[in-house]
């Protein structure tokens, strides 16, 4: 760990248990699980931003740094380059303010939420091009689902805000989403031959603590799943990249500032002046002057962060949060699934969805879709997590939402983040 240069009597920004460096408060399961990624394979730091919580093998909110020879596809996780991207309007709060209501009812309605849906307007472009596409035997049968998922959002967490800046009155749009399908069958198909299995074996995914699967980056497997893992990123920015476009169509404006950013993906880089391969969860690249884009629950603030050059910096392998983090579990939120009348629904939930409806309503955000497990109590407040990074951030633009739309509640996603 790098030496502080600090006075004894002052505090640290962070602690150290077991080579683990925590930012904010650990929570004792993502801990666990970060303590068992310093433990496999060639592994040269862990962090865990303030946001942690635990997740798929890493924890998320996790970063792990591997030597260059190595990387973890269970690390980077199912929703391969699961990312933000923000754009600011030419629009102000007060040219739409009484055309909230509708103008989220159309983002609704023309942009497609939910898991395994299908973009209703083919979309093309450039990505779907790409030679690999053709090129890998494991890749071919996923190019029509490629074309089909392009520039849809999907569900969990994953949202289409409206917000306004209070500083400027300028109206920004956010999106949170990834790699939908194909990113996922990526992610699933090579563990699978990791384990044996055959690529589009239906038991997708890992246990939740089971250890990290590491690739050898030199064996063939190991370049393809960095090739595939690099097309499911170029993938999941297209798709971002389409959405908002559809948003400022949809407002009837263009964009001067556009913000975007991964957070679940692996890079290539250079730690303490040697290469090496750094592995985010829920983790947001923070170098000296990269702008990032992190949202906060449905009803809190979201920012965009500049990264600034420290001690704090160095130590969080360049990373910051992604979001506000969990409290509760998406199980304790809004209840376990059973069948009813041959449907899949939530039962005997934490949280009152009506009631966080009302909630928003009079503060003035409007919902579209939404549930129990993404309401605003389920998260930490992100100024709290944001101030763990205070001396590795920026803060450029806070932005209040106005407007939230989501896949609705009764979608079920066993790999939701």
């Amino acid at each position: 760990m790098p030496g502080s240069g600090r006075r004894e009597d002052e505090r640290m920004p962070y602690q150290v248990i077991d080579q683990v460096r925590i930012f904010g408060d650990p929570e004792p399961q993502a801990l666990a699980q970060a303590k068992m990624c310093a433990r496999t394979g060639r592994v040269r730091g862990v962090a865990l931003m303030a946001d942690h919580h635990k997740g798929y093998s890493q924890p998320i909110g996790g970063v792990v740094v591997y030597e260059p020879d190595q990387v973890s596809p269970s690390g980077v996780g199912f929703d391969i380059a699961c990312g933000n991207k923000a754009a600011r309007t030419l629009l102000t709060y007060p040219e739409i303010a009484q055309d909230v209501p509708k103008l989220m009812d159309r983002i609704w309605r023309e942009i497609s939420f939910g898991i395994g849906r299908k973009n209703p307007r083919p979309v093309e472009h450039p990505v779907l091009e790409h030679p690999l596409w053709r090129e890998e035997k494991h890749l071919r049968p996923l190019h029509k689902l490629a074309a089909e998922q392009l520039g849809t959002v999907g569900g969990g967490n994953h949202y289409v805000d409206l917000f306004v800046e209070p500083a400027t009155q300028r109206i920004w749009v956010g999106v949170h989403f990834g790699s939908r399908g194909p990113g996922f069958r990526i992610a699933s198909g090579v563990l699978n031959l990791m384990h044996g299995r055959p690529f589009d074996h239906p038991r997708a995914g890992e246990r939740m603590d089971a250890p990290p699967a590491i690739l050898d980056l030199k064996s063939e497997l190991g370049q393809f799943y960095w090739e595939a893992m690099h097309l499911a990123g170029a993938f999941a920015y297209a798709g971002r990249d389409y959405v908002v476009d559809q948003v400022l169509r949809i407002l009837g404006t263009r964009a001067d500032l556009e913000v975007h950013n991964h957070h679940n993906f692996a890079w290539l880089e250079e730690v303490d002046g040697q290469k090496a391969i750094v592995v985010r969860k829920g983790a947001t690249p923070n170098r000296p002057g990269q702008l990032s884009f992190v949202g906060g629950s449905m009803g809190d603030i979201s920012v965009i962060l500049r990264g600034v050059d420290s001690e704090e910096s160095r130590a969080s392998f360049y990373s910051t949060v992604h979001g506000a983090g969990r409290l509760l579990s998406r199980t304790q939120a809004a209840g376990k699934w059973r069948r009813q009348g041959g449907r899949r629904v939530r039962v005997a939930g934490a949280i009152d969805m009506d009631a966080v409806r009302r909630d928003l309503a009079r503060r003035g955000i409007e919902l579209r879709g939404g549930g129990p497990d993404e309401a605003p109590a389920v998260y930490r407040r992100l100024q709290t997590v944001l101030e763990a990074h205070s001396g590795s951030i920026e803060i450029l633009h806070v932005l209040h939402p106005i407007g939230v739309a989501m896949a609705g509640p009764d979608e079920f996603d066993p790999y939701k983040d």
